[in-house]
């Protein structure tokens, strides 16, 4: 791969204006057009790992995705300075690294659905195991994709979102440039090959469009399986500016929930360092008597490292990455003491935050809600005719297709309508559709 050939400007969808000037690049058009949007503002109801707060305020998707869109803004202007110092004849568009990353930060988690991660697992449950087995033989008889709903994926989701023109939409969906649009994709093959984890980087429905992106950028095959492309190299940036963000906001919101004491927070956080530096982040977070700015100040901090480590350890493997040869996160590549203090961190959270009680919590209800959900409104969609089905469809938006031609087809018209719920939404709709509560009258 080459970089003059990987920054492009045109857009998906909007070809035939790739030529027209505007003051603003055209990938912080991208940043622009993403935060405007509404399916980015309904990120804010969105859960990212806790229930959303009641007077103690967490993260949630919106905040989630605004925080990292900053660090990949770092990290991309960090790559571009030093490609720029690298290749002084070489793009144009390096200076313009920072603007993709960004963007394509705020857009890594719009197809995510509601209720955190227990969402794609109560939409891949209702499939493997639940009423949407019965479906299997029928989508596969008319060639559509089963795996794509076996392993539901919010990052396959978000492609689908960004570049499907839905009902009454434009070509192109959001019509955002390939460069950005290929910066999301972390898993470059089709969920045939998601393995055990599940993961995978496009549905059936968008693998043309894929294929067109990679054309359009040159990325090619990986040469340890032909079946699967390379990773667009601005992805790496992408992925290590999300780790850096989950994990260490993660502790943080633990922390307020007094799911972990301020000391042990503090320890974990001040791991990341030694030395001089160790005394001298301790001492100036000493200064400070309140605990949230003790915090605000080591988070700071390892976010700082983190950008300076994964930015060196990027341009170190630069060759690498554009040979398609790497296949590790920047962020497992980091120094031995920032590796092992971010390790522990996830030790920490996959053992005391992600199982405490709050979190399973909103997880059993998630599952219950979305499970009940996809199967009402699959089965209207599949037996329009039944009385209840016709009303229970008018309560869905035009944009979506439900007299899809394919059992395929209106399986994912009723996740696109789910998938794109808040959490709010999805619990109002639940309780309304099972009687639990009425409209005023």
């Amino acid at each position: 791969m080459n970089w003059d050939q990987l920054l492009s400007g045109k857009r998906f969808g909007m070809e035939e204006y790739d030529d027209r000037k505007h003051d603003r690049t055209d990938f912080q058009r991208d940043y622009d057009r993403l935060i405007f949007s509404s399916p980015f503002r309904r990120l804010q109801n969105k859960t990212q790992v806790f229930p959303l707060p009641g007077s103690i305020f967490v993260h949630n998707r919106l905040t989630h995705s605004l925080e990292v869109s900053s660090v990949g803004r770092s990290l991309g202007n960090t790559a571009a300075k030093e490609l720029m110092q690298k290749y002084p004849d070489g793009s144009m568009n390096f200076p313009k690294i920072g603007s993709i990353v960004s963007a394509a930060c705020l857009a890594h988690d719009m197809g995510n659905p509601p209720f955190g991660h227990s969402g794609e697992r109560a939409i891949s449950g209702y499939f493997s195991e639940g009423n949407g087995k019965h479906l299997k033989n029928k989508i596969r008889e008319e060639d559509g994709r089963w795996e794509d709903f076996l392993h539901f994926e919010g990052n396959a989701n978000a492609l689908r979102l960004l570049t499907h023109q839905f009902i009454g939409r434009r070509k192109g969906g959001f019509a955002l440039t390939y460069s950005t649009l290929a910066s999301i994709i972390k898993y470059p093959f089709s969920s045939l090959l998601a393995g055990e984890k599940g993961k995978f980087g496009f549905f059936q429905s968008e693998e043309n469009s894929y294929v067109q992106i990679v054309n359009e950028l040159g990325i090619g095959h990986d040469s340890k399986d032909p079946r699967k492309y390379v990773r667009y190299p601005l992805v790496f940036l992408v992925e290590a500016a999300d780790d850096i963000c989950y994990q260490i906001m993660d502790i943080e919101d633990a922390c307020k929930l007094h799911i972990l004491t301020t000391k042990e927070a503090i320890e974990l956080l001040l791991n990341f360092f030694t030395g001089g530096r160790l005394d001298r982040i301790t001492k100036i977070m000493r200064m400070a008597e309140d605990t949230n700015e003790q915090l605000a100040y080591l988070r700071s901090c390892i976010i700082g490292l983190l950008v300076e480590e994964c930015s060196r350890v990027f341009l170190e493997k630069e060759e690498e990455i554009l040979a398609g040869k790497l296949y590790t996160p920047l962020i497992e590549l980091v120094t031995d003491q920032a590796k092992n203090a971010y390790q522990e961190c996830s030790g920490i959270a996959y053992k005391k935050i992600y199982k405490a009680k709050e979190v399973l919590d909103i997880e059993l209800a998630g599952y219950h809600i979305f499970s009940h959900l996809i199967d009402t409104l699959t089965e209207a969609v599949m037996n329009q005719r039944h009385a209840y089905s016709k009303l229970l469809l008018q309560r869905i938006p035009d944009q979506y297709d439900t007299k899809a031609p394919t059992t395929y087809g209106k399986v994912q018209c009723v996740l696109d309508y789910i998938s794109g719920m808040t959490d709010i939404y999805a619990l109002d709709l639940y309780r309304k559709i099972t009687g639990m509560s009425l409209p005023a009258v």
